[in-house]
């Protein structure tokens, strides 16, 4: 895996907004209007920029697949952050869905353990290239850079198809949360 730089933020961005088009973890989460796609792709957006200052971004070797990884114990008040978050609200969220974001993300706060950790926030292929491995290969290199960073991995999904490929690498379901759909939290 080769980390990613802000010149790949275009790939990264265009590549997860179409893998996660249909995620219903984002779709709650982003304002569902005529601009609905544009706002999964202000999310990844946020989600690049967030993990570039808190974490890390990875491609695969054939930049065909992505993974932003936060460490939340890194994680710091900053004006840059700050400004990010003000952008994911009127791009994304929308002002009337500030209450239903911060409400969603104190919940999954209080799911997470309180120990440092690597928190994988996104991880997609391609859809054009997936079921050639080039996501387990991914997810094998995060889980060894995790394991070398002595950290636990983390991470939360609303599709219920990827539980058992998860499950093949080692993470296990330790919570759930019921929201308009079920996000399952698992960790290794």
């Amino acid at each position: 895996m080769i980390k990613a730089e802000i010149v790949d933020k275009r790939l990264v961005v265009q590549l997860l907004t179409r893998a996660f088009e249909d995620n219903l973890s984002v779709n709650y989460i982003v304002r569902n209007d005529e601009q609905r796609t544009e706002r999964i792709a202000a999310l990844i957006d946020y989600s690049f920029n967030m993990c570039s200052l808190f974490g890390e971004v990875w491609l695969s070797n054939d930049r065909k697949a992505c993974a932003l990884i936060l460490y939340p114990q890194h994680k710091k008040t900053t004006l840059s952050a700050i400004l990010l978050d003000i952008k994911l609200i009127f791009k994304a969220i929308g002002v009337d869905g500030i209450r239903k974001a911060l409400d969603r993300e104190s919940k999954i706060k209080s799911k997470q353990p309180k120990e440092p950790m690597a928190y994988l926030w996104f991880i997609a292929v391609d859809p054009s290239e997936q079921h050639k491995g080039i996501g387990s290969k991914l997810l094998q290199e995060v889980i060894t850079y995790s394991q070398d960073q002595q950290l636990m991995l983390y991470l939360e999904t609303s599709t219920v198809k990827n539980l058992p490929w998860y499950d093949r690498y080692g993470f296990k379901v330790y919570d759930q949360l019921d929201l308009t759909h079920t996000l399952y939290f698992l960790k290794r």
